[in-house]
């Protein structure tokens, strides 16, 4: 007899994540105490996201506000990403995580991020994940 993995037997969808790689950073500070601050990203997590709708009312309230919504995807669930993060896809783009939403009727657990362009990309590196680094977070 086959096994299934552990599933709550309700009404809730299942979820696939089969769009691709987001890395999440999160800005911090690596500037000198007292000195100017120079942000910095430290990398977070890695996730595999769904790309999902924009909505019209989504869209047109952040232009409202003067943000520009490019995306929107669906990730795994997790406590450590937040609004204001840096989210990086695959090939190069850079977001900010403007908001983040809990997707109820899903399983397993997940989140829809709404991603908006930002004007000056960061340097990013893979290689360097301790916070340290050569001080120039802005490229």
């Amino acid at each position: 007899m086959r096994k299934t993995p552990f599933r709550p037997r309700d009404d809730r969808i299942t979820q696939g994540y089969n769009d691709g790689l987001l890395t999440v950073y999160g800005v911090t500070d690596a500037g000198p105490p007292g000195g100017l601050p120079i942000e910095k990203p430290v990398k977070k997590a890695v996730l595999r996201y769904e790309e999902r709708r924009l909505g019209l009312q989504r869209y047109y309230s952040g232009k409202q506000n003067q943000v520009e919504v490019e995306r929107v995807v669906r990730t795994p669930r997790l406590a450590c990403v937040s609004s204001q993060d840096l989210a990086v896809t695959e090939d190069g783009r850079q977001y900010r995580i403007d908001m983040v939403q809990s997707a109820p009727d899903v399983y397993p657990p997940s989140m829809d991020l709404t991603l908006t362009r930002i004007d000056q990309n960061y340097k990013v590196s893979d290689l360097d994940t301790s916070g340290e680094g050569d001080g120039h977070g802005l490229v």
